[in-house]
């Protein structure tokens, strides 16, 4: 595996953790408020989240870059 391939896997897990962590949060906190078991959901909410978000970021993210670039060039 190149060094590259290397950094956009780690870099999409990290903005996976991120990403998925603060939108969990604020939704979470928007939607019940800080109540009872708010921890535990929010935290259960993270790990779907995030077991979703990486296969788009990486299947999704590659394709949409090239439409970016397209785009400002």
């Amino acid at each position: 595996m190149n060094v590259q391939l290397k950094r956009k896997i780690a870099f999409a897990l990290s903005m996976g953790v991120v990403t998925t962590g603060i939108i969990s949060f604020a939704l979470l906190a928007l939607n019940m408020g800080f109540s009872d078991g708010f921890a535990l959901t929010w935290l259960r909410s993270w790990g779907i989240g995030y077991v979703i978000v990486i296969p788009a970021i990486l299947l999704v993210g590659p394709r949409l870059q090239e439409q970016v670039e397209r785009w400002v060039h």
